[in-house]
């Protein structure tokens, strides 16, 4: 009888591990399913935010535009390293090396930004006013601050130091675009020429910060 209590003991607490182990995996799938989902809207919007805003950058000569649009480019080149490390299992080195890369390219971009404003300021290229750009803006000023909570939450639950770049990295755009939105809409209304060039210069240390956060690689706000 003693042998039986002891089996039934030994057989239920096996089955508590596997119900358990299942539950993890289940979990583990649905924050996998989770980050790839969000990675997708992610990077569909800023194919549509880069296009946009580099195209009207283009078209009306903006320091600020180019400066938002080139940060976009690189938050799209972060996302879709995410999306490769959550689809293939890059490793942690992988992962940290991708987070610096992108580090690299956005202190170029500030070096950038500086340059195009100061020619702007000095008289050689004036910008115009963009509608367009104030649009895309607008949409990012809603979108970024929702894409950029899911994902730090996220990166708690996965201890990804990519996702947690990412995520940083979408949070200032929302900084980002605000700015520029207030040097564009400056410039459109009151046509104060000089607002979208000193509105880049104003972007720029957020984007160094930004650069700092990747370089850094932490997954979590404690790390």
């Amino acid at each position: 009888m003693a042998q039986l209590i002891e089996q039934s003991i030994r057989n239920s607490s096996i089955w508590r591990g596997w119900d358990n182990r299942c539950v993890t995996t289940a979990i583990q799938s649905g924050t996998q399913e989770g980050v790839r989902r969000i990675q997708i809207v992610t990077i569909v919007w800023m194919v549509l935010e880069v296009i946009l805003s580099l195209w009207s950058a283009w078209k009306a000569s903006s320091p600020v535009l180019a400066a938002f649009g080139g940060d976009s480019a690189i938050e799209l080149f972060s996302a879709v390293i995410v999306m490769w490390r959550f689809r293939m299992g890059a490793s942690e080195q992988e992962e940290h090396l991708a987070a610096r890369l992108a580090g690299g390219l956005l202190v170029v971009l500030a070096v950038l930004v500086v340059s195009v404003s100061f020619i702007s300021l000095l008289g050689y290229q004036v910008p115009q006013p963009s509608y367009v750009g104030i649009a895309v803006l607008i949409g990012a000023l809603v979108i970024m601050p929702c894409l950029a909570r899911e994902k730090r939450r996220l990166s708690a639950v996965t201890g990804s130091a990519a996702l947690r770049a990412d995520a940083a990295q979408s949070g200032l755009c929302a900084y980002l675009s605000f700015i520029a939105l207030l040097g564009l809409s400056a410039h459109a209304i009151w046509h104060i020429e000089w607002a979208d060039p000193v509105a880049a210069l104003i972007i720029t240390p957020l984007i160094l910060f930004e650069a700092r956060e990747a370089f850094q690689g932490r997954a979590c706000e404690c790390c």
